[in-house]
């Protein structure tokens, strides 16, 4: 009768044992369970969980910082194809895992937060210029407004909206050639600004010397006059200078060396 008690006891064991599972639940997650297939209302924490698998199951979800990559072809509004490269950040809040789970579900991604993003890109994109597209201001401000579409789309829902970045927009080729001409018109046009403003002040220097010149001229023109060269005519002969000879005539002006003034005289 032992025997069999013991045999019935391991073999109940062995049984149980191999319904048994653990669930690991790591920094930056949380986890579901559900008893009989009714889900508690309370997320487990960071640890290890022993359960039957018979009557239980656990699920383990991420709560850290997720991006979802979306590129979506959308009109302008004057009615241009732009396409973009956005991505979302996002996040599950661990007291908000079990509403998810229970509302929505394990494939809530798919779900609601893929289509909620790309209505959000068509809803916003639609009401600016392709322009606006173009413009750092323009891009910042379609990134903010799909933001707050979102939070107020699936917060309620316990999914934690993070940031919204537009990583590249890539517009219509016409508008891009179109821009590309204006930068190339726009900048042509600088340098002609640029080369004419360098021709004017190249003017007003030259303009600044020939001025100085003719002033300097001017000075030496008034400073040279009868007066003066009477004045040197007197001093000279003061000093009795061999080598120089002053002759008087009757402008009082000419002043000859003495070596010419002996050629001139042989002459």
């Amino acid at each position: 009768m032992r025997k069999l008690i013991l045999s019935l006891s391991i073999f109940l064991m062995v049984i149980a044992l191999s319904g048994c599972g653990v669930a690991i639940v790591e920094d930056g997650q949380t986890g579901v369970k559900a008893d009989f297939g009714k889900i508690k209302d309370q997320p487990l924490t960071t640890g290890w969980h022993w359960y039957l698998q018979i009557f239980t199951w656990i699920e383990i979800w991420n709560v850290k910082t997720q991006e979802i990559k979306e590129t979506a072809s959308v009109p302008s509004s004057e009615g241009l194809i732009a396409q973009l490269d956005v991505s979302v950040l996002y996040n599950v809040p661990k007291d908000k895992a079990v509403l998810l789970r229970k509302t929505i579900g394990s494939n809530y991604r798919e779900t609601v937060l893929e289509p909620y993003v790309r209505e959000s890109i068509r809803n916003v994109v639609s009401g600016y210029s392709v322009k606006a597209l173009y413009s750092v201001e323009g891009r910042q401000e379609i990134g903010k407004k799909i933001l707050e579409f979102l939070k107020s789309k699936l917060e309620e829902r316990g999914v934690l909206i993070q940031d919204v970045l537009l990583r590249d927009v890539r517009l219509p080729l016409v508008f891009s050639q179109s821009i590309e001409l204006k930068l190339k018109t726009e900048q042509e046009a600088l340098q002609k600004e640029f080369e004419l403003q360098k021709a004017k002040k190249d003017a007003e220097i030259a303009i600044a010397r020939a001025e100085g010149t003719a002033k300097s001229n001017q000075i030496i023109a008034n400073s040279v006059n009868e007066n003066y060269l009477r004045y040197r005519w007197v001093e000279g002969l003061q000093s009795n200078e061999k080598q120089v000879v002053y002759v008087a005539t009757e402008a009082n002006l000419p002043i000859m060396e003495a070596g010419r003034w002996k050629d001139f005289s042989k002459g």
